[in-house]
């Protein structure tokens, strides 16, 4: 609480941080850098302010603090022969996770169980699972996650969230675990349910008492039926999980108002915690999406305007973004879907910055004052997003916080209000919705 010296012998009194479940410190701000060591091998340099630099000590100066690497089940021979759609086998994997542990970050594991891309659309079985039974391919999945998790626990580098398949709206290690359409039918929804809840047990095996957070991820974040279809089966089955995760790309997945729905329907249905997973906005090469221009300074703008869908949650509900191909450069010769205009660094490799606007999310909630000319100034950061500001005359407890109604304004990556000094001795406060 700062105390404020005022005329006539007043006080103003500032509180430090939000009153809300749904803190700044739980809160994953986060980027997928599962391609750092793949570009870096391609000579792509990662500059801030101009300086080369390690892109993952510029992420932690940036204010992130989770790395999501994926993992996929390729061989050696399939990984050199096709880098770019292989490369991320536990071989890879493992040197970057240390790198991110060891650069001060939290890391998010991503089971993809294929050797490739799994998505909505695609969600082929390892090639050397092919054969297995169903029986065999479920103690396959028990022993390849915990054989994995072993593995980074041993390294050192035990995993904070760990997915349990990337976007699996329609399923996963296909045609066994694949629902939707034509199988949209209880004995496939069962056998998804025993091929995640198998996931989970592996997990639990190798990881004891240092058990991350489960994620089940699926890519409808703007749309509420969607989900409602899929975490209602789920549940259902009684698939053990932790954070419900989305994907929402605003070029594909609808609003921030649909996602505002989704995410809030969500975590009020299940009583689960909800977290956008994968997000991106284009800096260039784009025409305006809602608005908003597809420019440096329009993804800041996009983050401040998820942040207010995410941390507006109902309970703090909201615990994370994740920004997907933040580490993307053009490079000669790869076709990256255009994402390299979507990431955190520009055609020279300097960040940009959309970098310090999601680390801003998780930004300690300090609300800074000062006074001239018989007004006060209050600020705060992109983590108070979703948070009203709130005023009372006196701190006890039974005392009534009202709204204050002002307008607030944005700059960049702060909200910051200028009120009248008022006749009384006043406390101010940030308050969940």
């Amino acid at each position: 609480m700062r105390r404020l010296p005022c005329p006539a012998g007043l006080f103003l009194f500032v509180a430090a941080s939000v009153v809300s479940p749904g803190s700044a410190a739980g809160f994953v701000a986060g980027a997928d850098f599962s391609h750092l060591a793949f570009f870096e091998s391609l000579g792509v340099i990662y500059r801030r302010a101009g300086q080369p630099q390690d892109g993952l000590a510029i992420l932690k100066e940036q204010g992130l603090n989770c790395v999501r690497l994926r993992l996929f089940t390729s061989s050696a021979a399939q990984a050199q022969a096709d880098p770019y759609n292989y490369v991320n086998n536990l071989d890879y994997t493992l040197p970057l996770a240390r790198r991110v542990k060891n650069a001060g970050l939290g890391f998010m594991l991503d089971f993809h169980y294929s050797d490739t891309w799994a998505d909505p659309g695609h969600q082929r079985k390892p090639a050397a699972w092919a054969s297995l039974t169903f029986p065999q391919l479920l103690e396959q999945v028990r022993q390849y996650n915990s054989n994995s998790i072993a593995t980074f626990r041993e390294a050192g580098v035990m995993p904070d969230y760990v997915q349990v398949g990337n976007e699996i709206t329609g399923g996963l290690l296909w045609p066994d675990g694949q629902v939707g359409g034509a199988n949209d039918t209880a004995a496939q929804w069962s056998k998804l349910a025993q091929l995640l809840t198998n996931a989970v047990a592996g997990i639990r095996d190798a990881a004891g008492a240092l058990m991350p957070k489960v994620v089940v991820h699926i890519d409808r974040g703007g749309d509420w039926a969607g989900t409602q279809w899929f975490f209602d089966h789920l549940t259902q089955e009684q698939v053990p999980f932790d954070v419900i995760g989305e994907s929402y790309y605003p070029f594909w997945h609808g609003s921030l108002e649909d996602l505002r729905s989704c995410l809030s329907n969500a975590a009020v249905r299940y009583q689960k915690p909800v977290m956008v997973m994968e997000t991106a906005f284009p800096w260039s090469n784009w025409t305006n999406i809602f608005g908003i221009p597809a420019s440096p300074a329009g993804q800041v703008d996009y983050v401040a305007e998820l942040a207010q869908v995410v941390r507006g949650v109902a309970g703090g509900m909201g615990v994370g973004v994740l920004w997907w191909g933040a580490e993307y450069q053009a490079v000669s010769g790869q076709n990256l879907a255009g994402f390299d205009t979507k990431s955190f660094f520009d055609n020279g490799g300097n960040v940009l910055p959309v970098a310090e606007a999601v680390g801003e999310l998780a930004a300690p909630l300090n609300v800074e004052a000062s006074m001239a000319k018989g007004t006060l100034a209050l600020s705060w950061p992109l983590s108070g997003a979703g948070s009203s500001l709130t005023m009372a005359t006196n701190f006890a407890q039974t005392c009534s916080w009202l709204t204050v109604t002002d307008a607030v304004q944005r700059t960049g990556t702060k909200y910051s209000v200028t009120l009248p000094i008022a006749d009384s001795s006043c406390f101010f406060r940030l308050q969940s919705k």
